[in-house]
């Protein structure tokens, strides 16, 4: 900043780096032309391809990864440690390349895991040890943002990597280490992802797809597409993000009934996107019917945090994209009734969207309640995603000039100040 400052003769301000970063704030043309020219961007890549795509890229995904117990070690060593430096807040995938990725996850068969002899034997103890601290990770991220976790992510997947490239272990240790791995991969995708660093996220997902490719863990690789649908619904790319679903929910066809519920209403999800209600409707109906034998199957440590509440608050999801806005209301109700304390972040999502609803249906007062309701939870988690929606939606409220809309007005600068 202190450099594009002297270029422009005006003061350095480090909240506008900050901004561009963490609220999707776009920096004027003449602060872009600064920047490319201390990059060595020619202006006219400026003009002709926008902000942020004109940014120098980093490191991308290796497609080329073979399938292989050698070839995840090689992307994770590739992955953990580089890729929590990688602030990118774009996409590095090119269009179609994600469902490329995928088709070739449905077909690829799993290798078998053979003992390695590179250092000091892994026991089943130490790989217990590295199971059970995956859940806190999982907890921490949900209560505190994917900005106040990602680093602490990288750092265990660092370990579990090297231990990956440098011990040795048996089949059945390697697998359970290697799906240690894809968890802990796809967590700090999802850190970033909600902490607005695309790329990283990216790369964290597509490392985790091959360690649940090696594990032979195709619930866990579907639960990592499920995810990368979500990244492209964001990035307004629908049909990849419904290719994506489909082969996450294709992939699972064993897996348990919670599993299928969640990658059902996930794909129902991005038929919403498109406003395929019809495909919508149909996809939530087999979703409820999964759900209700949930409770009577054993459900892998990933996936138990898609309880009622978090069904409930994806029903939402669709029908509030649908703009179905009664039965928005409906759904979330339940959603905020159920919802656990811990889980503030997504407490200010279904806040969020609730408010959303209605005022679609004309109640600004509670509206801006709920929204109200939102803001220290908001405030207390460093997530972006949550941020952006809290800036869209008082956007919107204070245009009504009510009251209520002046109160929270209040409310949410001082929160941004």
């Amino acid at each position: 900043m202190d450099v594009i400052a002297q270029r422009l003769n005006t003061a350095a301000r480090r909240e506008k780096a900050w901004r561009w970063e963490r609220w999707g704030v776009v920096p004027d043309e003449a602060t872009q032309l600064a920047l490319a020219a201390e990059l060595g961007v020619e202006p006219q890549r400026v003009r002709e391809q926008g902000w942020p795509h004109w940014l120098p890229t980093g490191p991308g995904v290796n497609l080329t990864a073979p399938w292989t117990a050698d070839g995840v070690v090689g992307l994770l060593e590739e992955t953990a440690g580089s890729a929590v430096l990688d602030r990118r807040g774009f996409l590095i995938m090119g269009a179609g390349l994600a469902t490329s990725i995928a088709d070739q996850w449905l077909v690829a068969e799993a290798p078998r895991l053979a003992s390695v002899l590179r250092g000091g034997r892994l026991d089943d103890d130490l790989v217990s040890c590295f199971e059970q601290r995956v859940p806190a990770l999982r907890q921490m991220d949900a209560s505190l943002g994917g900005g106040s976790v990602r680093a602490l992510v990288d750092a265990e997947l660092r370990l579990v990597t090297d231990l990956l490239a440098k011990s040795s272990y048996t089949q059945g240790i390697g697998q359970r280490l290697l799906a240690v791995a894809a968890e802990l991969g796809r967590i700090a995708g999802w850190a970033n992802f909600d902490a607005g660093y695309h790329a990283a996220a990216e790369r964290y997902w597509f490392a985790a797809l091959h360690a649940a490719h090696s594990a032979d863990d195709r619930a866990a690789g579907a639960n990592i597409l499920k995810c990368m649908s979500l990244q492209r619904v964001d990035a307004e790319r629908p049909r990849e993000a419904l290719d994506l679903a489909r082969a996450a929910l294709a992939g699972a066809k064993g897996a348990p009934a919670r599993v299928r519920a969640m990658l059902t209403t996930r794909q129902a999800r991005a038929h919403a996107v498109l406003g395929d209600s019809l495909d919508c409707e149909h996809l939530l109906a087999d979703a409820e019917r999964a759900m209700s034998r949930a409770d009577d199957e054993p459900t892998p440590p990933w996936a138990a945090y898609f309880d009622q509440a978090e069904y409930c608050a994806q029903v939402a999801a669709c029908y509030l994209l649908l703009r179905r806005h009664d039965t928005t209301d409906y759904w979330l109700t339940q959603t905020l009734a159920l919802q656990p304390k811990e889980r503030s972040r997504d407490r200010a999502t279904y806040l969020i969207w609730r408010a959303d609803a209605v005022l679609n249906l004309g109640d600004v007062e509670h509206a801006c309640a709920l929204v109200g309701q939102a803001v220290p939870d908001i405030a207390i988690t460093r997530s972006i995603r949550n941020h952006r929606r809290l800036l869209d939606i008082h956007g919107r409220l204070t245009a009504y000039h009510h009251p209520a809309a002046r109160a929270l007005d209040d409310q949410v600068r001082a929160m941004v100040a």
